[in-house]
């Protein structure tokens, strides 16, 4: 391991198992943020621990049931292969580790390790290319809370967010372009929802995406017609931002738009909201309406233009300090 610099690449998490136990753990740590959930503990408490997780665990098993492979969830598969592509292409200039928010590898066991391995230098790549304060920010925190328990100080940089990033906007449009060899359709561009109080009180997550939903159909040459947005993932009995990803597809049909192609641009790696909320729920729910043709466009994952758009964002980082000792 290089002694200087490491590249920390982080993600929501997902449940260790393909067991009940497992996926009620992962959502108990996930839906008890405050960032995420964003209610007075004493009412939100009582109703995850005594209604929510023994109702939804089962529900949620169910679907990583769909989803599930030999290498475990597909966000932790194809995480693990992003980390070890990147590790490639920065070959020595510094290493490469994987944390998850929620569940494993944790933070503390991987800062720890590059703590006692004496790095002194950490780049922290979140994979939300849209920042929110339910996923970029409950990272920072944690990140810094868990620094402070560790009682470890390296130089830190943290890569907050990349809407616009022209080599992630490429990379998205060279996979779309990719799949239209075979005939282009209507393009729908699902990004996760949000509440719309969390919007009021200034989150820029919305905005953002709707940004990178029009770069990516200026990049691809679509007129207002080719192409729409929805937010998909809703929980609960609040608003969320909309158009509601099932409206859209609900008034694409009353349109007379029998065939689709669904992206996720606000999703690194394929996961349950993207093979199973879209590939199965939503597919199915399309044909029902009289839809005739759908399609999911797969994640970045670990494409090689996904890849180089990763080291695009650290290496400045790396450079700078590689000049520093040159000096």
């Amino acid at each position: 391991m290089p002694a200087k610099i490491a590249v920390l690449l982080t993600n929501l998490g997902t449940p260790d198992q393909l067991e009940r136990a497992s996926v009620k753990r992962f959502l108990k740590e996930f839906l008890s943020d405050p960032l995420v959930v964003r209610l007075p503990r004493i009412f939100w408490l009582p109703l995850l621990y005594g209604i929510i997780l023994p109702l939804r665990s089962g529900k949620t098993l169910q679907s990583y049931s769909r989803v599930w492979s030999e290498a475990g969830s597909p966000l932790m598969a194809y995480s693990n292969k992003q980390r070890d592509a990147l590790q490639k292409k920065l070959f020595e200039q510094a290493h490469v580790e994987l944390a998850m928010r929620y569940g494993n590898p944790s933070y503390q066991s991987v800062l720890r390790l590059l703590r006692d391995a004496g790095v002194e230098k950490l780049v922290v790549l979140p994979l939300y290319p849209q920042y929110s304060v339910t996923t970029t920010a409950t990272s920072y925190k944690h990140l810094k809370n868990t620094l402070n328990q560790l009682e470890y100080a390296p130089a830190l940089e943290f890569i907050g967010y990349y809407p616009d990033h022209p080599v992630y906007i490429e990379a998205l449009a060279e996979s779309i372009r990719e799949h239209w060899q075979q005939g282009q359709r209507h393009l729908l561009m699902s990004f996760h929802g949000l509440p719309q109080a969390n919007v009021d009180r200034g989150d820029p997550y919305q905005v953002q995406c709707e940004k990178t939903a029009k770069l990516l159909a200026a990049e691809l040459g679509l007129g207002e017609s080719d192409w729409s947005i929805g937010y998909q993932s809703r929980f609960g009995k609040q608003t969320w931002i909309q158009p509601y990803t099932s409206d859209v597809l609900h008034r694409l049909v009353e349109r007379g738009i029998k065939a689709v192609d669904v992206v996720c641009p606000g999703f690194s790696s394929d996961c349950l909201e993207t093979l199973d909320e879209i590939e199965v729920e939503y597919r199915s729910e399309f044909l029902e309406l009289g839809g005739e043709d759908f399609s999911y466009i797969p994640a970045l994952n670990d494409r090689d233009a996904h890849i180089e758009m990763m080291r695009s964002l650290v290496q400045p980082y790396i450079s700078d300090e590689e000049s520093a000792d040159a000096g």
